[in-house]
């Protein structure tokens, strides 16, 4: 008993001087392994028993890095096609929260945002048309699908497909295409195929009654010769329509397939202004003419022929009995410019935006009576395009008509 307090004192005493030890001996184990860099354990200076350890660890490493660096690769890869693509992409998660995109489906979807503002937004949020919500919603549902879009005067075709990991549907893979060119242009195809059927039906209906009229000898003798007079002037007709649509037809290959030349406008301006003097005179319409020597341009013939033709033809053909057309060319600022005036029927102002169409015209029953097919000044502007010139059109009803090309 007498004993005992000593012996706690002792005994406490050399726990602190144990735990004292331990913490020393400890730290001094412990604080190698602290200071190993995981990154370069190759470079680290410690016990041997743990270079095995540390061999590993650098094996792991290694192949980590060579992993990151082709997932940057792939990365940026996926990156630099997607961002040059001119379609929209979208990459959603099951929940439709947008896990990729680029640039381009934004602009498609007219969203000023900044990009990161986007990233893992609910892709509903940036357009709610019902096409793009049906879009993505049967896509999510398991099944591929296309839909059409319309804003701001744009037309758009959108397709979504499903993500499928295993038999599970974890997202949807979304491409948006601006197809409002390829709408125009098979709005076109049918309008021009419209037309062509209706333009070459009317003359062939009419040459087909006359035929029919003269075959059942419901004509009588004398009056032969004017029946045969209206199919042979439909035929003319017939012929001349076919002949423009070829024109037409040519010229919009022209540019591709045709070595362009030195042509002499000049010379080319007289030669067809005297192909029209007799059809001139026959109207009773005066052709006053300015011409400079030495115009010249790099393009082709043909085209140009077409342009100046058509353009003098019309202002004779739509003139009034005893009208006048001056023609003239010039140089301005080196370029070749040739200014066709008339005197003639004129085109009324809400009209004038419409005439380089196909068949369009502005006085059908007036069109019809001279022989006009509607597709000269159509001829017209697809031969300036072609040529890569101007085309500037003035004009008032009843006064007369003023082109200007520059070549």
């Amino acid at each position: 008993a007498e004993m005992m307090k000593p012996l706690l004192v002792i005994f406490f005493a050399t726990l602190v001087v144990a735990a004292l030890f331990a913490y020393r001996v400890s730290r001094k184990i412990v604080e190698p392994l602290e200071d190993l860099d995981l990154e370069h354990p190759e470079l680290v200076d410690t016990y041997e028993e743990l270079t095995p350890f540390l061999r590993r660890i650098e094996q792991q490493n290694q192949q980590i890095r060579t992993q990151m660096q082709e997932l940057k690769r792939q990365q940026t890869e996926f990156t630099a096609i997607t961002e040059n693509m001119m379609e929209g992409f979208l990459v959603l998660d099951a929940q439709q929260k947008i896990l990729s995109y680029n640039h381009s489906a934004l602009q498609l979807l007219g969203i000023a945002e900044p990009m990161e503002a986007i990233a893992y937004k609910n892709a509903l949020e940036l357009n709610r048309s019902e096409s793009f919500q049906k879009a993505i919603s049967i896509a999510l549902t398991g099944k591929h699908n296309e839909q059409t879009m319309k804003a701001g005067g744009r037309v758009y075709n959108i397709f979504a497909n499903p993500v499928f990991l295993e038999e599970t549907v974890t997202g949807a893979i979304v491409v948006i295409m601006d197809v409002t060119e390829k709408e125009q242009r098979e709005s076109l195809r049918r309008e021009f195929t419209a037309n062509v059927s209706h333009e070459l039906k009317t003359p062939l209906t009419s040459i087909s009654g006359t035929a029919e009229i003269m075959k059942n000898g419901m004509v009588k003798p004398e009056d032969m010769s004017y029946f045969s007079g209206m199919i042979y002037k439909e035929a003319q007709r017939l012929i001349t329509l076919v002949g423009d649509i070829l024109k037409l037809s040519k010229l919009e290959e022209t540019g591709m397939t045709t070595e362009k030349v030195e042509v002499d406008l000049s010379y080319l301006t007289e030669y067809i202004l005297d192909t029209l003097k007799v059809q001139g005179e026959k109207k009773g319409v005066t052709i006053h003419s300015q011409i400079e020597s030495n115009c010249h341009i790099l393009g082709i013939l043909s085209v140009a022929d077409e342009i100046i033709y058509n353009l003098c033809e019309n202002a004779i053909k739509y003139n009034k009995e005893g009208g006048q057309v001056f023609v003239s060319l010039k140089k301005e600022n080196q370029r070749p410019v040739l200014i066709v005036e008339d005197t003639g029927i004129g085109i009324p102002y809400q009209e004038q935006s419409r005439v380089f169409e196909r068949f369009y015209r502005v006085d059908k029953s007036h069109s019809k009576e001279i022989g006009g097919t509607g597709l000269g000044l159509s001829i017209v502007k697809h031969g300036v395009l072609t040529l890569g010139a101007d085309i500037q059109l003035e004009s008032q009803e009843g006064v007369g008509t003023k082109i200007t090309v520059r070549f």
